[in-house]
């Protein structure tokens, strides 16, 4: 086989530009006998075509790529169609807690500007750019680094302004008006402007976009979709000019939606016919999902009567849900008893934040929930806060009747695994789990947590946080209304668990 000979290295005033270029990417170098540059001296021994030399350079790190492209003209080559530009001050070895941020900006503007320079604008791939923690990164640098990454055949691109910009980035949309962007498949905005208008091209394989504290309107988003026929993902958050959220019957591709704290919004709106996942987190509203018979899994999230708006609303308009995740912080009225069934759930977890702010609330009543299931299988129930309550059947033993409320007696013929975390000594937690033992033939598992969501699983290590004096009363308590209330209902088919603090908590 032919020998290449080995690799020279350059001299001041040599035309090859490696010496310049190592002077540009400073902060890329690397140490000598390096993997990626020790890889590279010894597939510079042979002759190998350009296509063969680029996939190789293309599946090193940036640091890496640049440091090849110092050593090697082969490599200095292909620097210039290097495929994966994310440029943010990780990736450009920019140690942000040793200097003042006006020098972190400066070395941040630097060294883009050398990279992009010396990048030809063709074969980018994949485009990110993160500006956190610059504070004055002027739109005019990032304006010319796009015009060289938004080329033909991009297929990734994300924008990260960081929060602590103090000009407004406005993204040009004339970017996305021409057949460079018609293979783009990923779309992603954080932190700045975005108004596109309708000389906005056929976006034909986008599949997915996501636009964080991004400022566009309604009608804007509404247009852009429209051009998007192909979208498979939207995830909007902190979009807060977005007043009316439309998404147009065309998306027939659309299967995920996510809507999280866009403050001023006041109507969800889709007609996407396929929609399967629904995410969202903010505050009730009305949410209108075109009666998609294909939406499986929703989890709403929100600041009050989140369980109540859920209960009454959902039914109708997701016939086939399968699984079920609500949040609510506040839950200051009972959920209701309505007629609307959930055909097909069999998953449901509901989380109560704060529940001390609504004494009065009502756990049996979630009964509601069980009764609205025919098929439900798993139901968790998380009393994530403290609660103090004015109603616990240690303390009003009166209370303790089941027979005194009127409850449905449906049998849950399906549901196997119940589990409350942040049990509690409160009457209606005790009714609701006695109802779940006598119309629940089929139960399999029954757990009780009365660790109050003090145990937490992180992986698979299991952290304990120290509970307060207030909660080891009602830990106390709780453990008490189970031994007297509700192991001696515990049929011999079930398995009783039963999570108490540990040594851990108590200290």
């Amino acid at each position: 086989m032919t020998q290449a000979p080995s690799v020279k290295r350059s001299r001041p005033g040599s035309d090859d530009g490696s010496i310049v270029l190592a002077h540009e990417l400073k902060g890329l170098t690397c140490q000598k006998g390096d993997g990626a540059l020790g890889a590279e001296r010894r597939a510079s021994e042979l002759i190998l075509p350009d296509d063969i030399l680029d996939h190789i350079h293309a599946l090193m790190s940036l640091r890496d790529a640049a440091c090849a492209a110092v050593v090697s003209r082969s490599f200095l080559r292909s620097w210039r169609f290097y495929p994966s530009l994310i440029l943010d001050i990780e990736t450009l070895g920019i140690k942000g807690c040793d200097q003042n941020i006006h020098v972190i900006t400066r070395d941040f503007i630097c060294r883009i500007d050398h990279i992009m320079q010396k990048h030809a604008g063709i074969g980018v791939k994949t485009f990110r750019l993160g500006t956190f923690p610059c504070r004055n990164v002027h739109p005019s640098h990032v304006d010319r680094w796009l015009q060289v990454a938004i080329t033909p055949g991009i297929k990734e691109f994300e924008l990260r302004m960081g929060w602590g910009n103090k000009i407004e980035y406005n993204f040009p949309c004339s970017l996305l008006s021409t057949e460079r962007v018609s293979s783009m498949q990923s779309f992603s905005l954080d932190g700045c402007s975005f108004h596109p208008t309708v000389e906005i091209g056929c976006l034909s394989n986008l599949t997915s976009v996501h636009l964080s504290s991004a400022r566009i309107s309604g009608e804007e988003l509404c247009g852009f979709l429209s051009k998007s026929l192909a979208l498979e993902q939207l995830d909007l958050y902190n979009c807060s000019d977005i007043v009316h959220l439309k998404i147009p019957s065309v998306l027939l591709q659309l299967h995920f939606l996510q809507v999280h704290r866009c403050a001023k919004l006041e109507l969800i709106e889709s007609k996407a016919p396929n929609l399967v996942d629904f995410y969202y987190y903010g505050h009730r509203m009305h949410i209108s999902l075109g009666y998609s018979l294909q939406l499986r899994r929703i989890q709403m999230s929100g600041e009050s009567n989140m369980l109540h708006c859920a209960r009454t609303m959902l039914p109708s308009i997701a016939p086939n849900l399968q699984t079920l995740y609500l949040t609510s912080e506040y839950e200051l009225v009972n959920t209701p008893m309505v007629l609307g069934k959930f055909i097909r759930l069999n998953y449901l977890e509901i989380m109560l934040i704060q529940p001390h702010h609504s004494p009065d609330y009502d756990f049996c009543s979630l009964v509601s929930f069980l009764d609205g299931s025919p098929a439900l299988e798993t139901f968790i129930v998380r009393v994530e806060i403290p609660v103090t309550r004015n109603d616990s059947i240690i303390e009003y033993p009166d209370c303790s009747s089941l027979q005194q409320r009127l409850l449905p007696q449906h049998s849950h013929a399906n549901l196997k695994k119940v589990t409350i975390t942040g049990f509690c000594s409160a009457r209606g937690m005790i009714e609701l789990t006695n109802y779940i033992l006598l119309y629940a033939p089929l139960l399999e598992y029954l757990t009780l947590d009365t660790t109050r969501g003090h145990e937490r699983k992180i992986h698979k290590s299991i952290i304990c946080l120290q509970m307060h004096e207030e909660d080891l009363v009602e830990v106390q308590r709780a453990r008490l209304a189970i031994a007297h209330y509700v192991e001696k209902n515990v049929p011999s088919t079930v398995n009783l668990r039963l999570v108490e603090p540990c040594s851990k908590c108590l200290s």
